[in-house]
């Protein structure tokens, strides 16, 4: 322990301060209207500056989080399909990660913000996709704790369930990543305080409109977020045969996009590229054109895969595994049964914080455990809770 100390300790004399330099000058090649290490505001900022800039400290903390560990297993679109060749949660954040931060070089933004804005965009995601988002919003509602949106959660994962003391211009993209609808033109919006920022969370729960991202890095990863799904959503569902050559994509949508995801990638990345602005104004656009194609192709995919009777057929038993499972997690807290899972998998580990623990409600301890679950874990909670289990013995 004694010779790690005096190794950092030669680390930090000798290279830290050429590190941080090295970074500042990287900084300062970048867009006058990107944001920098300067202007990085942390909630309580409790460890000393090293050697990453602030927003790649932020990247490293979301990683090493037991939420981002979980996306590993929770689905994108097509839940209760086994097939290993479709798009899981995790990949679909690489994803968006890999699109942003190009496009966030070629516009000179700053891509350890947008790396760590996009690696945390979906931890509040929930089994089952949007489908089980609706299910769990219901009964927060029913039971008096607001509706449930997932860009909300993200942030509470981070911010308040595992303390990870990120920057504001993280947190703050995260929660401005959703709403496609506005993925047209966006310009960032200021937040100058945590005041400010808490109440945009606020606005967010009482179902209030998103308001834009406070950075221009922000603003990327929200149209990246759709650059990622939209195409791949195409190339799943005629993976797994839910869209075929008798079912082809809008004939303006291939002439505009293109018809493959490679295709409609580059023409969505090169289309942004020349219509964005982030040396004067400060804006993330579309070309009119590619806009339209867009909400086209969102409608064909709502009705073609989204809403697709083949997808939509088992919701009605997803309802009743979230109903029946939100209820017997409130019965366990209600009656003190240490050994439930609620316990013994979420309210009694080490890496909840004791801020967090002390001041939920019990309908929001059930809210925060069921949301963090993975698919596959959701499904054995539920089959715990209501399969009966055989009882070992002999009887006379």
């Amino acid at each position: 322990m004694h010779r790690h100390r005096n190794v950092r300790h030669r680390i930090d004399n000798a290279f830290e301060s050429s590190i941080r330099s090295y970074i500042d000058q990287h900084e300062a090649l970048l867009s006058p209207l990107a944001a920098t290490s300067a202007d990085a505001v942390r909630r309580n900022n409790r460890k000393e500056r090293d050697i990453r800039s602030p927003f790649s400290r932020d990247a490293d903390r979301i990683i090493h989080t037991r939420a981002y560990t979980r996306y590993i297993d929770k689905t994108q679109v097509f839940y209760l399909v086994e097939n290993d060749h479709i798009t899981h949660r995790v990949i679909h954040v690489q994803l968006v990660s890999k699109i942003a931060r190009t496009i966030g070089r070629s516009l000179k933004l700053n891509e350890d913000l947008i790396e760590a804005i996009a690696l945390g965009h979906d931890i509040g995601h929930i089994p089952y996709g949007h489908f089980g988002e609706n299910c769990l919003s219901f009964l927060c509602e029913q039971h008096g704790i607001g509706r449930f949106f997932h860009n909300v959660q993200s942030v509470h994962f981070l911010d308040r369930i595992e303390d990870c003391d990120l920057t504001m211009q993280v947190l703050d993209g995260i929660l401005c990543h959703n709403g496609e609808a506005d993925d047209v033109r966006i310009a960032p919006e200021s937040c100058g305080s945590w005041a400010s920022f808490d109440k945009k969370v606020q606005d967010n729960i009482d179902g209030r409109r998103n308001r834009p991202p406070m950075t221009l890095e922000g603003c990327v990863v929200k149209f990246a977020d759709t650059i990622a799904y939209i195409g791949r959503d195409l190339q799943d569902a005629r993976e797994v045969g839910l869209l075929d050559t008798t079912t082809p994509i809008p004939a303006k949508c291939r002439e505009v996009l293109g018809d493959t995801n490679a295709e409609i990638i580059n023409t969505l990345i090169y289309d942004l590229l020349a219509n964005s602005d982030c040396e004067n104004q400060g804006f993330i656009s579309y070309s009119h054109d590619i806009e339209q194609a867009l909400i086209r192709l969102r409608e064909f995919s709502r009705e073609h895969i989204y809403d697709n009777p083949k997808l939509v057929s088992e919701r009605p038993k997803i309802e009743t595994m979230y109903r029946s499972l939100f209820e017997s997690c409130l019965a366990d807290l209600a009656n003190r049964r240490t050994s439930s899972r609620i316990y013994t998998d979420f309210i009694g580990t080490d890496w909840i914080s004791e801020r967090y623990r002390a001041a939920a409600t019990s309908a929001e301890l059930v809210r925060d455990f069921i949301a963090g679950m993975t698919d596959r874990y959701f499904a054995k909670r539920f089959e715990e809770c209501m399969i009966p289990r055989k009882v070992e013995g002999r009887f006379s």
